[in-house]
């Protein structure tokens, strides 16, 4: 038998007689294979990416300079920006968009679609996914959710325009205001669709994980990434659906004349039959997944960044149990915070301090992760590419975006800032951009493992880590300046209000910095298109990791491993390991001991 047939007759076995020979379509568009289908969530997930900065920009421009007309504006409104002037509809359009892409398909499936499908079948020693069908199905309606909302862009009346979080009652009465109409419907429709790829797909992940590993692989020698994957999928599954009642409910508010969210509306001196109703119960259904997400989110990239400290500084993570069980801790108290998004709803008192205990409380296992990272740091022999960069640029964010939240989670301090810009600056650092260094770092680190060992052109890579950090400190900082001025978010022009006069030229800084922010981007991008083609080859194990994803063939078969899956002996942390008499390293003239090397004679396993 030739070693091609070999591969055939692996492959045909490993995919339980249904894989032939592949033609484009199956190999490329309707594939089954884990590592094609997070190939195609990060393309996705990068090209809504574009539209989202984009559509930042845009809004941007009309913050700094309200009164200027842009010709741009003309050019991607058309009739929102006649006259270069932009349409103070679209500009809350463009901020609802913006945000519902930027949370739900660039984090969410740039951060869990792409990397769960990559990491969690090659690190846990599996073939592919528990099902390979319900994974391709997972992409494709994650596909479709992304078309949707790029469709009600071109709505006549114009795109969904409620805010990310589409409140009713403008959500809810297709007669409020022009983003009210066909371009709301199709966002409910769209996220509806986005939902169910997102349930499949965490369902999919929690399987793979406690059914798939590999002899050895207990869940203690767990690599953080899959700890971390792994509760992202658990919370997903818990709170998503919530989201989905309340996108339904809201559809027949609109559609089918009840009254879940509406009472005692009144449009144009018209009186509306809508009775019983509660726009609150909105809240708390939409937020009751809002917050979670922030932690679907952020999860990810908090595993991508410890495996990353990890392998660069050369030993092993510090606090490994800690870090598991601030996981679960994170896990398990998002859930019960929704109700600090809502200290303004005229909430109880009492009610209200106990969301401000439970916020407090999740600063604790937040804080054990920073303080783990760091001592990870500490005194380690740092290797300073790239993806080692954007994990310290993570925590960097994660820290000086979360002190801001101690004030947002209390509830007295909570109600001077509150839809202020300087909730747009929290969560920007804390979420959006630590979550997007995340991405960056992950994309950095497993490109070879993607593209066939193919690496990312370093010199680039620094020149767009460097532009990013600075660009995006230099937006958000000085936001929270301006929030506490009073300055109130989604408001297309502060030029009515004389007070905020002098806070115009710090909108002007943000804008710049913004563009300019923007810009290095495009740097990434081109790195990213042009090395998948002529990138530099690299070794099979460019980082000198120990996870078993280095030991698998190099070119992408479907199974991941050409023959026996390897059996792990050890953790996956066992960096700069020394012998016992502390004069050289386990392997002689190796810092690091791969999962499926066995223990030698007379060498201690590491208790962690």
């Amino acid at each position: 038998m030739s070693a091609h047939e070999h591969d055939h007759a692996e492959d045909h076995h490993d995919d339980h007689g249904h894989h032939h020979k592949e033609t484009f379509v199956t190999k490329y568009i309707f594939s089954q294979d884990h590592k094609m289908i997070s190939k195609q969530y990060l393309i996705t997930g990068l090209f809504m990416g574009i539209i989202g900065i984009a559509m930042s920009l845009l809004f941007r421009l009309q913050l700094a300079w309200p009164d200027h007309q842009f010709t741009i504006y003309e050019i991607l409104l058309g009739k929102w920006g006649e006259g270069g002037v932009m349409d103070p509809s679209v500009y809350l359009a463009l901020v609802t968009i913006h945000g519902t892409i930027m949370v739900f398909f660039v984090l969410t499936a740039g951060l869990s679609g792409t990397f769960s499908n990559l990491l969690i079948p090659l690190q846990i020693g599996a073939r592919d996914m528990a099902s390979g069908f319900l994974n391709m199905i997972s992409y494709w309606l994650f596909f479709l959710s992304s078309v949707f909302m790029v469709l009600s862009l071109f709505v006549e009346a114009g795109p969904a325009s409620a805010g990310w979080t589409i409140y009713p009652p403008l959500s809810a009465l297709p007669q409020a205001i022009p983003g009210s109409g066909a371009g709301m419907t199709l966002w409910l429709v769209s996220m509806a669709i986005f939902i169910a790829s997102s349930l499949l797909g965490a369902l999919n992940y929690i399987v793979t994980v406690l059914n798939l590993r590999t002899k050895g692989m207990s869940m203690t020698r767990l690599p953080l990434t899959i700890w971390a994957f792994f509760v992202t999928a658990i919370i997903g599954v818990v709170s998503f659906p919530v989201l989905l009642s309340a996108a339904l409910m809201l559809i027949m508010d609109r559609s089918f004349g009840t009254s879940f969210f509406l009472s005692d509306i009144y449009i144009a001196g018209e009186v509306l039959h809508n009775q019983g109703g509660s726009p609150v119960l909105f809240e708390h259904l939409f937020w009751f997944l809002g917050h979670p997400e922030v932690y679907i989110v952020i999860l990810p990239a908090m595993g991508l960044v410890s495996e990353i400290m990890a392998t660069n500084s050369r030993k092993p993570i510090f606090g490994y149990r800690a870090m598991v069980a601030s996981i679960l801790a994170i896990a398990f108290l998002s859930t019960i915070v929704w109700g600090h998004h809502m200290f303004v709803t005229g909430m109880n008192p009492f009610l209200g301090s106990v969301f401000t205990f439970t916020t407090l409380l999740i600063a604790i296992p937040s804080a054990v992760k920073a303080f783990n990272w760091i001592t990870t740091l500490w005194k380690g022999n740092l290797q300073m590419n790239t993806a080692m960069l954007f994990s310290i640029g993570f925590v960097s964010t994660f820290i000086s975006g979360g002190l801001t939240g101690i004030i947002l989670g209390d509830s007295a301090l909570d109600i001077n800032v509150h839809d202020t810009y300087f909730v747009v600056a929290h969560f920007h650092l804390v979420m959006g951009i630590s979550a997007l260094y995340g991405l960056f770092a992950g994309v950095y680190h497993w490109f070879p493992k993607m593209f066939e060992s193919r690496m990312m052109n370093k010199k680039l890579g620094y020149v767009h880590f460097w532009i990013t950090a600075i660009g995006a400190y230099g937006i958000f900082f000085p936001m929270h300046f301006i929030g506490m001025a009073g300055l109130p978010r989604r408001y297309y022009t502060n030029t009515n209000f004389p007070y905020f006069d002098d806070l115009a030229d710090v909108n002007v800084v943000i804008t710049i910095f913004a563009i300019i922010t923007a810009a290095a981007q495009l740097v990434f991008l081109y790195n990213f298109i042009h090395s998948m083609f002529y990138g530099k080859k690299g070794p099979k194990n460019p980082w000198n990791s120990n996870t078993l994803e280095w030991t698998a063939e190099i070119k992408h078969i479907h199974g991941n491993w050409d023959g026996p899956i390897p059996h792990v002996h050890r953790w996956s942390y066992d960096y700069s390991k020394m012998n016992k008499d502390e004069t050289d390293y386990v392997i002689p003239g190796q810092d690091f001991v791969p999962q499926h090397i066995p223990l030698q004679e007379n060498e201690e396993e590491l208790h962690h």
